[in-house]
């Protein structure tokens, strides 16, 4: 038997902070009545990949969204990491300005596309930080588990710094013309993602762009790329 882990990595369903188009982590942001119905699509489309274990960010929204899709595969319980939370915007956190989403968004394509990981939107967590707890919080995950398939349920940027620095996503994640936007990356935003390796590392990653920002839900298959929401 193989000790390859998979890793399903996936962006929270719709929350509070989304509708409200708010910057930052925002740990107690709870899901809307949509976000409720995206995760229990989630669920049913994850249905046949033979999960063993569901684990989330502490954030209340991956949680609910990992709670929904943990109880409707018969698994007990969601295990909460702390490095799988979003990217902390200091000051900025909470602002529902459209120009500090574009400083976000920016920061995020500095860390994946130039590799600047010294870039950080005002005085919150730069890509050295984020990437490192990301990175470590999923290895944990893939050591725990060799063999297995395993849900991971986190945020925009924190998985795509961790899966880029993993998996070498780097400006393709973006997609043509969407890099010359500034788009947030797809593979994440958007995605239901597999990757595999001895304990994550040297990993590959597959994505089918599956919305948790859309009315479609985490399930709801596009080929658009997301808001700049998180």
């Amino acid at each position: 038997m193989s000790d390859h882990v998979r890793l399903l990595c996936m962006r929270h369903a719709e929350s509070e902070n989304v509708t409200a188009r708010a910057a930052g982590a925002l740990p107690h942001a709870r899901l809307t009545p949509t976000g409720h119905e995206q995760a229990a699509e989630a669920a049913r489309r994850l249905a046949g990949e033979s999960i063993t274990h569901v684990y989330a960010s502490t954030a209340v929204r991956a949680r609910q969204t990992a709670e929904i899709i943990g109880h409707a595969l018969g698994l007990d319980g969601v295990v909460p990491l702390e490095g799988l939370t979003e990217m902390h915007a200091g000051r900025l956190e909470g602002s529902a300005d459209p120009a500090v989403r574009v400083r976000v968004l920016e920061t995020l394509r500095s860390w994946i596309v130039d590799g600047d990981l010294d870039a950080a939107a005002g005085d919150g967590e730069d890509g050295h930080a984020v990437t490192a707890r990301t990175v470590a919080a999923l290895t944990s995950i893939a050591a725990a588990h060799p063999g297995a398939t395993v849900a991971v349920v986190g945020h925009v940027a924190s998985l795509t710094a961790g899966l880029n620095a993993l998996c070498g996503l780097g400006a393709r994640v973006w997609g043509g013309a969407a890099a010359a936007r500034g788009a947030v990356p797809r593979a994440v935003g958007r995605a239901v993602m597999a990757m595999r390796g001895m304990a994550g590392l040297n990993s590959s990653a597959r994505g089918s762009r599956q919305s948790s920002s859309s009315s479609t839900g985490p399930g709801g298959t596009t080929s658009a790329g997301p808001s700049p929401r998180r």
